[in-house]
């Protein structure tokens, strides 16, 4: 029996890097049946909306997406697509693997990097709740705050302050820590580390570690610590080695997983889930590149590894087991691989992104 999943070939390199992933996941030999929809830029100019509806009716009744890059204007135009879907389709956890592949240059080659990110996706700073400076009601919202104790005041006035609102809940912490914990006991995973920054934000980040410890307790067999979020970027830049699963809020969590990556080599091998209770999208973790559009130039690694967890998420642990496999193969042979992945950039035996797919589906097809 095929499964129904929806392809969104988003902008940018983003339809060549779908092209290339589709064809190595299709080479597995699991049966798909892809949905084919847009989003981003592109679409834009001609629905007015860089989501159209369509896109989000796919992904409701397929429950299943493999998303490619899609471009998020810095500071104007719209919102970020990302994030808009993850809040609309109740993708509540964003998995990000970070593991170190033979052949990807990176300053901890020689260590054993296996460390999987989880990251809450809906709440703290990145829901979204701002108030633009010298907007009236910006203004009313200061005052309010002016009027708690002292040691709470905003000491500029709302002409020239924007405020960004941090909700952190029980529910929200709860379900993504339990969602780490739950995701190492089914990986044989070892230790859960949260992350947080509770000595300063103590009744946010402080209830998120609350939570933590509590939920800790029913994972006995886990093992549990925490960690000050700006110590663990000094953790993971000298021994990156000993963690296993990160658990974080939202902001924390998005600056973490790309230091994560680039312990293992970059974005171009970084691959991402985000799960709900009615469905998943997998995305490369790299933007949509608009400069090398066309050109069949980028790496298609993150993607593919993307793919390699829709299958598992499929439950085709088989064929997700054996395209990792084919993609380490390739990239740890060096011959049929991208110009980032070479020891030098300019080497001019670097291949495009449909011919470093075709080798990995040569590998998948034997």
């Amino acid at each position: 029996m095929a499964h129904e999943v929806t392809l969104i070939k988003g902008d940018g390199t983003g339809p060549e890097l779908a092209e290339a992933s589709r064809k190595c996941i299709d080479a597995t030999g699991v049966k798909i049946n892809w949905d084919v929809q847009e989003a981003g830029v592109d679409i834009m100019a001609t629905k007015g909306t860089p989501i159209p509806d369509e896109t989000i009716a796919s992904v409701r009744r397929t429950k299943c997406a493999l998303k490619a890059p899609i471009t998020t204007p810095v500071g104007t135009g719209f919102r970020s697509i990302n994030v808009y879907l993850r809040q609309e389709l109740g993708l509540f956890a964003c998995i990000r693997p970070c593991k170190q592949y033979q052949g990807v240059r990176s300053f901890f080659s020689h260590l054993p990097v296996d460390i999987v990110i989880v990251r809450e996706n809906t709440e703290d700073l990145y829901a979204g709740v701002e108030f633009e400076a010298g907007k009236p009601e910006t203004q009313q919202l200061i005052d309010f705050i002016n009027g708690l104790p002292a040691d709470r005041k905003i000491k500029t006035a709302g002409n020239e302050t924007g405020v960004s609102i941090k909700p952190i809940s029980i529910s929200g912490s709860e379900r993504i820590i339990r969602c780490a914990f739950q995701y190492a006991r089914d990986n044989g995973r070892k230790k859960v580390t949260a992350v947080h920054k509770a000595n300063i934000m103590k009744y946010s980040d402080g209830l998120y570690l609350a939570v933590a410890e509590r939920v800790a307790k029913d994972f006995p067999d886990i093992e549990f610590e925490e960690r000050i979020v700006d110590n663990m970027c000094m953790q993971l830049a000298q021994k990156p080695e000993l963690y296993d699963v990160l658990v974080l809020p939202n902001l924390y969590g998005d600056i973490i997983s790309d230091l994560g990556a680039g312990i293992v080599g970059g974005l171009g091998v970084a691959p991402g889930a985000n799960l709900g209770p009615n469905g998943a999208v997998f995305e490369a973790t790299h933007g949509s590149a608009p400069k090398y559009k066309g050109l069949n130039k980028v790496n298609p690694t993150a993607l593919i590894l993307s793919g390699m967890l829709m299958l598992k998420y499929l439950k085709e642990d088989d064929a997700a087991q054996r395209l990792e496999k084919a993609v380490a193969d390739v990239i740890a042979e060096g011959k049929y691989v991208t110009y980032d992945l070479k020891d030098d950039r300019n080497d001019p035996t670097a291949v495009g992104t449909q011919e470093m797919a075709d080798a990995i589906c040569r590998r998948l097809r034997g």
